[in-house]
């Protein structure tokens, strides 16, 4: 049995040349409905016109790096990546991602999509880059460092997609250190040269829409510091919001212009001169594991690090300054103290060490309650004496509870 009623079954062409498919009789008699979110049908057709989706396009290209940053990116909650994947946030568009990783396509499709954006079939687009930029010159027909695709049967080289990609993207996000200064590729004797996005395409360097490279540095990066500026940007692409404040290096503002020391937990300890002398103290790691936080560009300490949980200070750990350009040469070796932190401790220490009596003074007169300081009269040793006479539960033993009886 069909489940088509008699009437309505197919029956045999008259003419000879066959039936008629069954499949295709029934689809005739019960099109399709028009999908979720469609408008409707124009005049005089059968098919339904879907409300066109806004998507950018966002090309990752990766560098030199641990794929630290794509874990960091992966981690974020406020919003999370995946609702900028679905579309989720009002007003801005879905995100469309090629990522080495995270990408369904694979292999020659994979490479096509990059391919369309540099022939202008992708606008607009952003370009992301994770790791350090290698120097390709140093071995100019002699292999490459890294590469994605082929090309005639040579690879094309990661700094070749940067080139192609950078002049026709809305904006260029470096995320990690390793993308915007360098970082740990880049230290001193390194093979390749390594440099950050901003060195490889120049300070001079402006997108599309005028912007500088955006450098989002840590190492690996807070997952939300990276999604909220990439939020803001695409605010900005959308004319919907205000061009993202940056700072002079292309750093978002908001996020890393205030210092590690300023908003740590453990600050109010270096302001008394109180300093931890093993691992494991609450109090201010500045002299002992030799923590840089004083003078380190970073929300660690108020962000934490994913979903409002963990953070180097926060953890028990010291601040490296891995966010910053001079990471790691010049924060190196990592557990010895800082230059000039003497200076800045032993002042502390002088100053902090009075203030601190002080305030325990004053904690020691303000922890008692007024009538515990007041020296009770006659009128009041008699009330309390009358009180007191009148009472036997300081006199009589009371006998013990019974438990469970």
């Amino acid at each position: 049995m069909s489940g088509i009623p008699d009437d309505l079954a197919p029956k045999s062409d008259p003419s000879g040349e066959g039936d008629v498919d069954s499949e295709s009789e029934a689809d005739a008699l019960w099109p399709e409905e028009p999908e979720e979110g469609a408008e409707g049908l124009r005049a005089g057709e059968g098919e339904a016109v879907k409300e066109e989706e806004d998507v950018l396009h966002a090309y990752w290209l990766a560098g030199e790096s641990c794929d630290g940053c794509s874990v960091a990116a992966l981690s974020a909650t406020e919003p999370g990546l995946e609702h900028l994947l679905r579309g989720d946030i009002p007003n801005l568009p879905r995100i469309e991602l090629h990522h080495p990783v995270l990408s369904v396509e694979w292999g020659d499709e994979y490479v096509k999509e990059f391919e369309a954006a540099v022939n202008g079939e992708r606008d607009p687009y952003v370009v992301i880059v994770e790791g350090s930029v290698p120097n390709e010159r140093l071995i100019d027909g002699d292999g490459y460092w890294i590469s994605l695709g082929e090309e005639e049967g040579e690879p094309i080289k990661m700094v070749d997609w940067l080139d192609r990609l950078a002049p026709g993207a809305a904006a260029v996000i470096a995320i990690g250190t390793c993308a915007t200064w360098g970082g740990i590729p880049a230290a001193k004797g390194n093979a390749t040269d390594a440099m950050g996005t901003m060195d490889y395409l120049g300070r001079d360097y402006r997108s599309v829409l005028g912007l500088p490279v955006v450098n989002v540095p840590g190492c690996a990066p807070i997952g939300d510091n990276f999604i909220e500026t990439v939020a803001h940007l695409l605010f900005y692409v959308e004319d919907i919001g205000p061009l993202p404040e940056l700072d002079e290096l292309g750093r978002p503002k908001w996020l890393f212009g205030e210092t590690v020391h300023r908003n740590c937990e453990r600050g109010s300890y270096y302001e008394e001169g109180d300093f931890a002398e093993e691992y494991g103290s609450e109090k201010c790691l500045v002299e002992v594991p030799g923590c840089w936080g004083p003078v380190v560009k970073c929300n660690m300490p108020s962000r934490r690090n994913s979903g409002g949980i963990g953070g180097c200070m926060n953890m028990g750990g010291k601040c490296i300054g891995c966010t910053m350009p001079g990471f790691p040469d010049k924060f190196t070796p990592y557990f010895k103290a800082p230059p000039g932190s003497m200076i800045s401790s032993t002042g502390s220490k002088i100053l902090g060490g009075v203030m601190r009596r002080l305030r325990q003074r004053t904690i020691k007169k303000t922890d008692r309650e007024v009538r515990w300081d007041e020296s009770p009269g006659v009128e009041e040793r008699v009330y309390r004496w009358w009180h007191m006479r009148d009472s036997n539960y300081a006199e009589e033993e009371q006998p013990e509870p019974t438990w469970g009886g």
